[in-house]
């Protein structure tokens, strides 16, 4: 789609530096050099005002990214891109069946009403859950890690969604500031809400998280 559009050597392309690798070496294979831009602590997508700091003469395009069942604010990012002429395309998520959908929020909605000691997400705008991504804060407590192997040492299967942004890594690194995005790449927690858990399921998942969430600085 990039190269369809034109964009090539010498432009630049924003993307998330939150996950998505794939993401930046499409833009690479392009010719062109992604560009970074910070993200909203809430749906964990392309903040629209970071985009816009991120802009350069030599911008040519966004990719906004759809995050753990959580649609990014493309609204937004298009008139961003109205404003300035730039392309705005997406990466979107696979779908799922509604049914599926429907289990994995009847499960959300079971964690989000039990669940303490940590941030659970915020629901708004059509999620689907592809992840149920909470944040474990820090502050010289049990952190993210810790509290993940606590969880699994109690039969949780709970994974870290992204571990190091994409400006951090080898060949694709950037001095920029992303405040928000590393602090998510901290602080998040993917707990189950698989459609195959069963009750008993679920309640081992937030007894093992409230029995850990009691060390933990109380959630905001």
């Amino acid at each position: 789609m990039l190269r369809a559009a034109g964009v090539g050597v010498g432009d630049e392309v924003v993307v998330p530096a939150f996950g998505n690798v794939e993401v930046a070496e499409a833009v690479i294979r392009s010719g062109a050099l992604p560009a970074f831009a910070d993200v909203d602590p809430v749906t964990y997508c392309l903040d629209p005002v970071a985009v816009e700091a991120a802009i350069t003469p030599r911008t040519a395009a966004v990719v906004a990214v759809h995050r753990f069942g959580r649609p990014a604010d493309v609204g937004r990012l298009r008139e961003v891109g109205q404003r300035y002429g730039l392309l705005v395309l997406e990466q979107a998520e696979p779908d799922a069946p509604y049914d599926e959908v429907a289990q994995r929020r009847e499960r959300a909605a079971y964690l989000d009403a039990r669940l303490r000691g940590v941030r659970t997400p915020d629901g708004g705008d059509g999620h689907t859950y592809q992840q149920y991504v909470v944040r474990v804060p820090g502050n010289g407590r049990p952190d993210r890690d810790a509290f993940a192997r606590a969880l699994r040492a109690r039969g949780v299967d709970c994974r870290v969604p992204v571990r190091t942004p994409l400006h951090r890594l080898s060949g694709l690194r950037r001095h920029v500031s992303l405040p928000q995005t590393e602090l998510a790449a901290d602080e998040t927690l993917a707990l189950p809400v698989d459609a195959s858990l069963a009750k008993r399921d679920m309640q081992r998942i937030v007894s093992a998280c409230n029995a850990l969430g009691g060390l933990l600085q109380p959630a905001f």
